[in-house]
């Protein structure tokens, strides 16, 4: 998508004087700063920009002035997902549009590691933080913990405080998708999902039941499977909902002997399967190859390859790019506008749609 340029959305951006410039944002920021280390010719070039656009210095700027650090900080659990590169890029697009660079740290979905973050980073004095959140404690993220630096969470929502979120639709995203199983006459849908206790997993699995509410149905809770965190752990439990015999520890995707010996699905198993995040999907799909068997599968978040396995695959699709986005504007925005209790928190849910791939 191309960039704006000065005057479609409003007021120009550090963005903008630097490419009128032909310097870095980091340089413009120095020259705000009144760096001593920028050269005569360049700072020159730089505030001719500046007079040309018109452009104002914010408070952002204002905070760069004075001597703050120019960065924010993004905190994730698991950088092994591609969602949260995505998430990355779009922060990073924002962060750089005014001037900020970006400290990205990843805490394994470790409570105590995110804790050892936050302190790092507020350290480092940066001007605020964008954090997916580990656990349900957030009392250290507080803006009495934090004193008053601008926080916003991102994928899951605030619990015991008040903060700026950004969410995706992860109730109408699987109940949509589960629904469309439901449609193409599925009656037996298992359920591979990440721990209950994190806000996606809660809410996809709410979504799932939802659907099968909707339909009449009761979902079998035999077929469910909860608390799953990465490929190899959805592979296993998919093998063992569709074919209980199968062996434990499966052969390496795509080796000879792991097509061997094609299995019957059990009488009970299930015909559909519905993956809470991209990479339980890339473990389900792993099973059914290995296996042999007639299932169809729909899982939350794209990924690249999806529309090539050859395999009836529903997606439910949203723009990763733009929760990062999105939450780097709403950051920027407590930025500039003062401590993080001076407005109410506000709170953007990202919409969901469903993608089929592969045969009918």
């Amino acid at each position: 998508m191309a960039r704006q340029r000065p005057g479609d959305s409003g007021a120009p951006t550090m963005r903008d004087v630097a490419d009128r410039a032909g310097v870095s944002t980091m340089t413009v920021s120095r020259v705000l700063k009144e760096d001593a280390r920028v050269s005569e010719a360049t700072r020159r070039r730089v505030l001719a920009a500046v007079d040309a656009l018109g452009y104002r210095l914010n408070a952002t700027a204002r905070s760069l002035r004075l001597g703050g650090s120019g960065m924010i900080g993004l905190i994730v659990t698991n950088l092994a997902n591609p969602f949260y590169s995505r998430l990355a890029l779009g922060v990073q697009e924002v962060a750089s549009q005014h001037g900020l660079s970006m400290l990205l740290s990843n805490t394994g979905e470790e409570l105590e590691r995110e804790r050892g973050l936050v302190e790092d980073l507020a350290s480092r004095q940066v001007a605020g933080m964008i954090v997916v959140p580990a656990g349900g404690s957030h009392s250290h993220l507080t803006p009495a913990a934090l004193r008053d630096m601008p926080v916003v969470l991102a994928s899951r929502p605030p619990s015991g405080m008040a903060a700026d979120c950004v969410l995706v639709d992860d109730f109408g995203g699987a109940r949509d998708a589960t629904a469309e199983l439901i449609a193409r006459g599925h009656r037996r849908i298992g359920f591979l999902g990440n721990p209950p206790a994190i806000h996606t997993g809660a809410e996809r699995y709410r979504g799932y039941r939802a659907a099968h509410e909707a339909a009449g149905l009761e979902p079998d809770d035999r077929l469910v499977r909860r608390g799953l965190t990465d490929v190899a752990t959805a592979e296993r439990a998919a093998r063992r909902l569709l074919a209980p015999e199968s062996p434990e520890s499966p052969a390496s995707p795509g080796s000879p002997e792991s097509r061997e010996g094609a299995r019957e699905p059990a009488p009970d198993a299930p015909t559909a399967l519905f993956c809470t995040n991209n990479r339980l999907t890339q473990g389900a799909i792993r099973a059914v190859r290995a296996l042999d068997v007639p299932v169809a599968l729909a899982g939350f978040d794209d990924f690249d390859l999806a529309d090539i396995l050859g395999m009836p695959l529903t997606i439910v699709s949203y723009d990763a790019d733009e929760m990062g986005r999105q939450a780097a504007r709403l950051l920027v925005d407590r930025i500039n506008g003062g401590p993080a209790a001076s407005r109410p928190p506000r709170r953007t849910v990202l919409p969901t749609h469903v993608i089929r791939y592969g045969p009918e």
